[in-house]
């Protein structure tokens, strides 16, 4: 059993309850309770599913109304490896808050929102892709002794049990420290992240791969991640993210 699981059995729903009031992390101004990761209704409801219309590629939304399907500009210029990504919710403030948290804080009473969040958008979508199995977008040795743990391996395990498909943890590895890429431009993330990523020990066999990580901004990260499930043997790569990156393409 790994740290994080160790944890999680040990705390359980009524566990946080002893370590956390039950008020709002976010904004500390209203109640909240364990099963909505202490996320208050009003912060709740700033939390915004993403909806069409949006880019077939990238699945980045765009206001109004567009009628057919259309490619953005982002995704025509950046040649991206996989067939198409796809996010649950929009990467405003709030859920980028709580997924900074997430990730870096091990803020893990937010874990039971987050699989109802993404198990509610991914799944259906997974199974009528007809997916074949998950990899999550792995983190290098370095990172993962300074983390505790992978967010979106946590993620993907909480899809598994919603659909049955395989975790390949050993498909692909992160050969590379990188640079963090939230201050980088579209052109210097595509370059820190090319070649970050290779096969690991697991042939993937013409499978349909589902790659799964918390944010999709440019898809600098996932792109070369596809790049080598696709050196690994799969056959097709979509990508499935918790929350969309809202800023500008170029960004």
């Amino acid at each position: 059993m790994t740290r994080w699981n160790a944890t999680l059995a040990g705390l359980g729903k009524g566990g946080w309850a002893l370590i956390f009031p039950e008020v709002c992390q976010l904004c500390r101004d209203e109640p909240a309770k364990p099963e909505d990761g202490y996320i208050g209704d009003g912060c709740l409801a700033r939390l915004k599913p993403i909806e069409p219309p949006f880019c077939r590629r990238c699945g980045q939304p765009f206001p109004g109304e567009i009628s057919g399907e259309f490619e953005c500009t982002n995704c025509v210029e950046m040649g991206l490896r996989f067939e198409f990504a796809r996010a649950v919710m929009q990467g405003n403030a709030e859920m980028l808050e709580a997924i900074h948290r997430f990730k870096y804080q091990q803020a893990l009473w937010l874990e039971p929102l987050f699989d109802r969040l993404f198990s509610g958008g991914a799944v259906k979508q997974i199974r009528d892709w007809r997916g074949d199995c998950l990899v999550p977008v792995p983190l290098h040795p370095v990172r993962l002794r300074e983390r505790g743990f992978n967010q979106a391996e946590q993620l993907c395990r909480n899809l598994s049990r919603a659909t049955g498909l395989k975790v390949e943890t050993r498909a692909v590895k992160r050969t590379r420290v990188t640079q963090t890429q939230t201050l980088l431009s579209r052109g210097e993330r595509l370059a820190n992240m090319r070649g970050a990523f290779e096969p690991d020990k697991v042939n993937l066999n013409g499978r349909r791969v589902a790659l799964v990580d918390d944010v999709l901004t440019t898809g600098a990260t996932t792109s070369d991640c596809a790049r080598a499930c696709k050196k690994a043997g799969a056959a097709e790569v979509g990508v499935w993210t918790l929350a969309r990156g809202l800023g500008s393409p170029g960004h």
